[in-house]
């Protein structure tokens, strides 16, 4: 059988982002990320919380990006892999460490000053777009048809897609 290695977090940046550049110029981002749980206790009933501490490594454009965009607070979804790599300390001493080595970022939370959520390249076009119809609509006319049993479908097939939460 295959073996996996991946790791999903939802999180907050404990402090900014560390960017620097390799020799070869590719950027890299340290991000220090921070998860809570939460359970009651039985014996007492207080709620109580554990904080564990990630950190996350990115490279090249994503790196470019998280450096650029998130601060300190920031809230993010992460997918990575975990990676141990090895290094000398000003001593000569072997000191290894096992961070999470991204490969995926979306930024969650809102924007600074803002109270519009952050987004990711969901709505440069693709399905996304108005369509035609709603082109045509007027100003104070509802953005999003009605769903109608005699409507016909619409070409992409995402006529009847319900975006909401289920929950």
């Amino acid at each position: 059988m295959a073996s996996v290695n991946k790791v999903i977090l939802i999180g907050n940046l404990g402090a900014d982002p560390e960017n620097r550049f390799a020799p070869s110029g590719d950027a890299i981002c340290n991000l220090r990320i921070a998860t809570a749980e939460t359970w009651r206790d039985k014996n007492t009933g207080e709620r109580r919380e554990a904080t564990e501490w990630h950190r996350v490594v990115f490279f090249g454009k994503l790196a470019e990006i998280a450096g650029q965009y998130l601060k300190k607070g920031s809230q993010v979804y992460i997918e990575g892999s975990l990676r141990t790599r090895k290094w000398q300390d000003q001593s000569g001493q072997e000191r290894y460490t096992t961070e999470i080595r991204g490969d995926e970022m979306k930024m969650l939370g809102r924007r600074e000053g803002g109270d519009a959520p952050m987004r990711g390249g969901a709505g440069e076009g693709g399905w996304d777009a108005p369509s035609p119809a709603a082109a045509r609509a007027p100003a104070s006319a509802p953005q999003r048809p009605a769903a109608a049993p005699s409507a016909a479908p619409q070409a992409g097939g995402f006529g009847d897609f319900d975006d909401d939460i289920p929950f």
